[in-house]
């Protein structure tokens, strides 16, 4: 059996990811990172989505990535945005204040030298690069980018001869599609949590981004 990282945030994309990981027969190891974001809700989701699946070790790490800001999603003096789909019929149109500085890049630069210390030469990740916000890291060749960073800069590939590879089963699925796969597989996505900016009594906001496409892609499922 092979062994893996899954980095899982708790959201839809993560948890499916997880689940196809799951279904391909490998070991799995989760990493979860708390990096000071508003939504923290959905770290709670992710230890409960890896103890449903039997997750071998399931790392939170904290990592406080407010310090260094320009994200709505760790700084909250910047507002989350709100119903930019009514406004330009269009959520992928630009890169929005959600959009947290390197975030993927730094995720999974973790998740690799995790990787290398367990001895995995497989990293999954949930990107998506259909039904998102026009996050610039969630795109095929950010992806092929960092894969072939990993083989150049870690000892298990430039000595070991480890060829390390980023999945990504996500990346050309539209999130209907994903929902899809993953209710085949068996994932409870009330499990998931999507929302980033909870109201104060802990529900959905309904409104920014990330809840507008979870919203239709659910509706798209029915």
């Amino acid at each position: 059996m092979s062994n893996c990282v899954v980095l899982l945030s708790g959201g839809i994309d993560s948890s499916t990811t997880l689940a196809i990981a799951h279904a391909e027969g490998f070991d799995l190891n989760a990493l979860t990172i708390d990096y000071g974001q508003r939504h923290k809700v959905e770290i709670e989701c992710a230890v409960a989505i890896a103890r449903r699946y039997g997750v071998k070790r399931h790392l939170v790490l904290s990592l406080d990535m407010a310090g260094i800001g320009g994200s709505a999603l760790t700084i909250q003096d910047i507002d989350v945005p709100k119903d930019r789909f009514k406004v330009s019929g269009n959520l992928a149109n630009d890169i929005p204040v959600t959009y947290v500085p390197a975030r993927n890049t730094v995720f999974l630069s973790l998740a690799l030298a995790w990787a290398e210390t367990l001895e995995a030469d497989t990293i999954f990740i949930g990107v998506n690069a259909v039904d998102y916000s026009g996050y610039p890291d969630c795109r095929p060749e950010f992806i092929r980018a960092f894969e072939e960073m990993a083989n150049l800069a870690t000892k298990a590939a430039v000595q070991g001869g480890v060829r390390f590879k980023v999945r990504t089963p996500l990346i050309s699925m539209s999130k209907v599609e994903i929902i899809r796969r993953g209710l085949a597989l068996g994932l409870d996505y009330s499990m998931t949590w999507s929302c980033y900016d909870p109201t104060p009594a802990g529900e959905p906001c309904l409104r920014c981004d990330s809840c507008i496409i979870r919203e239709r892609a659910l509706r798209g499922c029915d």
